[in-house]
């Protein structure tokens, strides 16, 4: 069988390549492009017996993917970097700049990949995925994502997009995104072909037995905030987990009631269960980044956090070899 040639942009820890695998498509990742070093000793330790990558970049280089998958950073397309909020990093986004072209922010990263397809001359990959928050659909961003549209109809596509939501794809964690699947030539792909599954109970993705003392809910800011509502909130959960963040132990936060007035954060594997990675995957990727007992992990939240969904890659791209915008020869 011949293997589907993938390139990941901004790849994090290689969600797609990950649903590929799962859903037994044999992938050759011709290139993983991703800026932080502790996420590609991640997916270099997932994906050991294929050759190691290190950061780069991928403009002017001569490719030919079938899949294109690139998720810009999306901070300045949220709410938060809109409203001018601080960042997680400490500093400031520019109030409303989003992903405007030249305008230095994360998410305009996006136009890169706009420019690396056409640097591929006659070859364009046959399916380009772009993944974002909701808020990119707002009055004060769309103006941006209906221009990245147009820019790739105009590079031989035809779009279409929708809101998934992971809790429809069996994750209990209410995770909703923008997927916008553009498709070169005239066919549009149908998100209607992506089979749904029932959401499983979320007990089946908590670690049994107690954890260390370091996951215990302590600090007052999130322990008095258990309830409340608004920003500076702490929710208990129920059915399904909030969206996976890069941090859990701040406000909002999400918490596990212990009973007896006891609670406790999701750990780091919870959190890449929750997004649909395997035990082994987090296993291998814990492996490079270890940390002293009794602390959280906080490469391994903040890996969970930027990630895509695994299992709505793989009800995509099975709904792609379905509808046959996908091929694997044999």
């Amino acid at each position: 069988m011949e293997k589907i040639q993938l390139l990941e942009l901004f790849g994090g820890i290689g969600s797609p390549r990950c649903a590929l695998r799962n859903i037994g498509v044999p992938v050759k990742s011709i290139d993983y492009v991703e800026i932080d070093e502790k996420a590609v000793r991640s997916y270099n330790a997932m994906f050991a017996a294929e050759h190691e990558y290190s950061p780069q970049t991928v403009v002017g280089w001569n490719l030919k993917p079938d899949i294109l998958v690139h998720g810009s950073p999306c901070q300045d397309f949220s709410i938060a970097g809109h409203q001018g909020k601080a960042t997680a990093e400490g500093g400031r986004i520019n109030k409303g700049k989003g992903a405007n072209e030249g305008s230095g922010t994360r998410s305009s990263l996006m136009w890169e990949t706009v420019h690396i397809i056409e640097q591929m001359g006659e070859w364009k990959p046959k399916v380009v995925i772009w993944e974002n928050v909701k808020n990119v659909l707002s009055k004060h961003m769309v103006h941006n994502f209906n221009r990245y549209l147009s820019y790739m109809e105009k590079l031989g596509y035809t779009n279409n997009h929708k809101i998934l939501d992971a809790r429809n794809y069996g994750l209990p964690q209410a995770r909703e995104r923008v997927f916008t699947v553009s498709v070169l030539g005239d066919e549009q792909f149908n998100f209607d072909l992506m089979q749904t599954k029932p959401m499983v109970n979320i007990k089946t993705f908590l670690e049994s037995g107690d954890v260390p003392d370091c996951y215990m809910v302590t600090q007052p800011s999130v322990y008095n905030a258990i309830g409340k509502k608004g920003i500076r909130r702490a929710t208990v959960i129920d059915e399904y987990a909030n969206t996976i963040t890069t941090r859990q132990d701040r406000t909002p936060a999400q918490v596990i009631d212990l009973g007896g007035g006891k609670y406790r954060y999701l750990t780091e594997l919870e959190c890449w269960r929750l997004q649909g990675y395997s035990d082994d995957d987090f296993y291998a990727a814990e492996s490079t980044c270890q940390v002293e007992r009794e602390k959280m992990n906080r490469t391994l939240y903040h890996q969970a956090g930027n990630s895509i969904p695994v299992v709505i890659f793989e009800a995509m791209f099975k709904a792609m070899f379905e509808q046959g915008i996908i091929e694997v020869g044999s």
